[in-house]
């Protein structure tokens, strides 16, 4: 028999997908730290290209930016974290398009996990309309993708941002 135990906290990692991020930022940032706590590490700007599905709505050339929380939080969250980046997408929306695009998830020793809004076969319901996306997993000593992998998140680039983000987690472990 299996004893439940609650897991180690994850680190809330955001991915924002933006054109206009003068129309957007930092107010978002902002909401954010009101909403997880301060910010604990904000990437530099980098091209998102992998593919043209945000183009419509968000303008052009996309830009990525991912954004992580000083503090730890429990895994269990990630529904509710969703949620609300959900309104502040629709809240910053003009005529109807999202001016920027949230994706939340937790970053831990083994895995990346996002939350989306979107059902399919490999994923696990959490609740009020949210499933886990299993995204990356570590495994001996680099992150390792999957066929449903996002084209952006198997690729090194990303990786090698998210082993940085890996290691900063591992430090906030090691705090008393």
């Amino acid at each position: 028999m299996s004893i439940p135990k609650q897991p180690d906290p994850g680190l809330l990692v955001l991915s924002i997908l933006g054109s206009d991020w003068n129309a957007f930022w930092p107010a978002v940032k902002d909401d954010l730290e009101q909403a997880f706590g301060p910010v604990d590490e904000v990437s530099p700007l980098f091209d998102f290209t992998e593919t043209d599905y945000y183009d419509e709505e968000l303008g052009i050339p996309i830009r990525r930016r991912l954004v992580s929380f000083d503090k730890l939080r429990p895994l269990d969250e990630l529904a509710d974290i969703k949620l609300f980046t959900n309104t502040l997408e629709i809240r910053y929306a003009t005529g109807g398009k999202r001016l920027f695009n949230l994706d939340p998830g937790f970053l831990t020793q083994q895995s990346l996990v996002l939350a989306t809004g979107k059902n399919y076969s490999h994923r696990i319901y959490l609740k009020d309309g949210i499933w886990a996306d299993l995204t990356l997993m570590w495994q001996k000593k680099r992150w390792v993708d999957f066929p449903w992998t996002f084209p952006d998140y198997a690729g090194e680039a990303m990786k090698s941002r998210l082993t940085k983000l890996r290691q900063s987690y591992k430090n906030k472990q090691s705090k008393p």
